[in-house]
Order: C-alpha cells, then sequence, then structure tokens
C-alpha cells in the first residue's frame, strides 16, 4: 500500500500574526481543507493508496465534520497524550492533555507521534529536569504510541537524526525503532522518515541512494514495515520518491516554499498527481 500523509502542522495562523495561512479564515481552515481535497482523491479509488491529513486540534471536529460519504481522507491528530480515561479509572483528569480516546471519539482515524519537532520539545523539557539519557524520548513515545494504538488508531511514527548524529544514524534510528515500536502492534504503525539534517532553508535534501539505503535499513530493521519519506513529499522530488521500490510513500507539509509561501489544496493535489502518476 502507498500512503500519502499531510502534516499542517500549524499553517491555520493568519499572516497578520505571523502565519502563513492565505487560504480561509481560521474558523473554516480545517473544513476548507477537507472540502477542497476529497472529491479530487476519490479519483483515486481502487488504487492500493490511503490519505491521511493530521491537523491541530482546534480543527479536528470541522475537519471530521466536512467528510463527505466515503470520503478518501482520514483525518488524525498530532499526537496524543500517554495516559488516557478507562471505565473505572481515570475519567478525564487531563488538562492540556489531548489523549487517544479523545481523539478517537472525535472522529480521528490516525494520529502523527514522533515528529522532530514534538522530539525537540520533549528533549528540551528533560533537559531542563536534568535528564541526559536520550533514549527517554523514545520512552516517551512508545508510551504514546501505545495509547495510540490501544484507542484504535493508527500511527505515523516520525524517526530521522540530526546533523550532530549523522556520523551515526543506524545506532540513532535502530534506537528510535526498537525502543518506539516495544510491545506495539506494528500492523497499526507505518514509520515516517525525517532527515533532520537537511530540513531547512538552504539544506541540501538526502538523493535517491540515500533514501533508499534508509529505507531499506528501517525494513531490515522492522520486519518490513511500510516506510514512507518524511522530509516533505513536492512537486520537485515526487516522481523520483514514487520510484524507489523501498519507500511507500511521503509526507506533505508545505506545499509552496517561495513567495506567498504556505499550504494550498491544489498545490497539495498536484504533488499527489505528481507522485501517483496521473
Amino acid at each position: 500500500m502507498k500512503h500519502i500523509f499531510l502534516n499542517l502542522k500549524r499553517f491555520d495562523i493568519p499572516k497578520e500574526l505571523g502565519g502563513v495561512n492565505a487560504i480561509a479564515p481560521i474558523h473554516q481552515w480545517g473544513s476548507y481543507i477537507v472540502e477542497n481535497t476529497q472529491e479530487a482523491l476519490k479519483a483515486y479509488e481502487g488504487e492500493d493508496v490511503e490519505f491521511a491529513m493530521y491537523f491541530p486540534e482546534a480543527h479536528l471536529i470541522p475537519a471530521v465534520n466536512a467528510l463527505c460519504e466515503n470520503s478518501p481522507v482520514q483525518v488524525g491528530c498530532q499526537s496524543v497524550y500517554r495516559d488516557d480515561t478507562a471505565v473505572g479509572g481515570n475519567f478525564g483528569a487531563f488538562t492540556s492533555n489531548r489523549t487517544a480516546n479523545a481523539a478517537k471519539a472525535i472522529g480521528c482515524a490516525t494520529t502523527i507521534i514522533g515528529h522532530c519537532e514534538e522530539r525537540r520539545d520533549k528533549a528540551g523539557v528533560l533537559a531542563e529536569a536534568g535528564v541526559t539519557d536520550t533514549a527517554a524520548v523514545n520512552r516517551l513515545l512508545n508510551q504514546e504510541i501505545k495509547a495510540a494504538v490501544k484507542a484504535g488508531l493508527k500511527v505515523l511514527y516520525c524517526i530521522g537524526e540530526s546533523s550532530e548524529e549523522q556520523s551515526r544514524w543506524q545506532e540513532v534510528l535502530r534506537e528510535q525503532l526498537e525502543t518506539g515500536l516495544e510491545g506495539v502492534d506494528k500492523s497499526m504503525v507505518t514509520i515516517a522518515y525525517e532527515p533532520i539534517w537537511a530540513i531547512g532553508p538552504g539544506k541540501t535534501p538526502p538523493d535517491q541512494e540515500y533514501i533508499t539505503m534508509i529505507g531499506t535499513f528501517v525494513k531490515e530493521v522492522t520486519g518490513g514495515m511500510d516506510v514512507v519519506y518524511g522530509g516533505g513529499l513536492k512537486t520537485d522530488n515526487a516522481k523520483m520518491l514514487a520510484s524507489i521500490p523501498v519507500m511507500d510513500g511521503g509526507l506533505i507539509a508545505l506545499t509552496r516554499f517561495s513567495g506567498e509561501i504556505g499550504y494550498y489544496p491544489e498545490e497539495y493535489l498536484e504533488i499527489i498527481r505528481t507522485y501517483m502518476g496521473k
């Protein structure tokens, strides 16, 4: 199966507040994105491909409510808390935390966990507490993945190495995979590889050979789990990524990187047409 994921980060924030949202008023933003993509994505019915979109929490209900009958879009949340409600247990004492049961009840089908921005935040909190154990972040993410799977959510689990870690990328990725997936039903999880060292203005993205090497390594370590390129599926790399047998899709974020930078539904659909070859 091919997987096309969309991480909408906080692209909902209006430009006048420093964001990149130029497509819809913020209270209509989630529904606008679903309504302006789902009909076109129906063109791929019969193809072995899935489409998931990860929204900020405020937009989950509007996005779910915008789903048409038999919509090809799966609405997802951006990570979940590592604990949850339970009959006879905690009934909801999770102020400021988004639990997997809440996301599932809203209508989410999936969640993204371990994105480099989430990893950076967790590492920063742990550093403030004097924790230097680099595996601690992976253990916390493992708890999140287990909570998500227990609630019936599929998971896109992100891994990747920084520039400081690149010389020992195998060690870093193996730790992220083995610790993050320990005790997890792997049938509910897809891996996304983020080359953190190559993300950002002026940086050189990995080439086809490097991505193939990573995809092969991930499949060897995980016993053949699906893996997608998480460093940005774009129009200019879509054909190349589609040609790599060991890669099973990609993660889209921004669709425009100059001028009016941002996410635009019509450009998202063009990336998918380029990747799918139609």
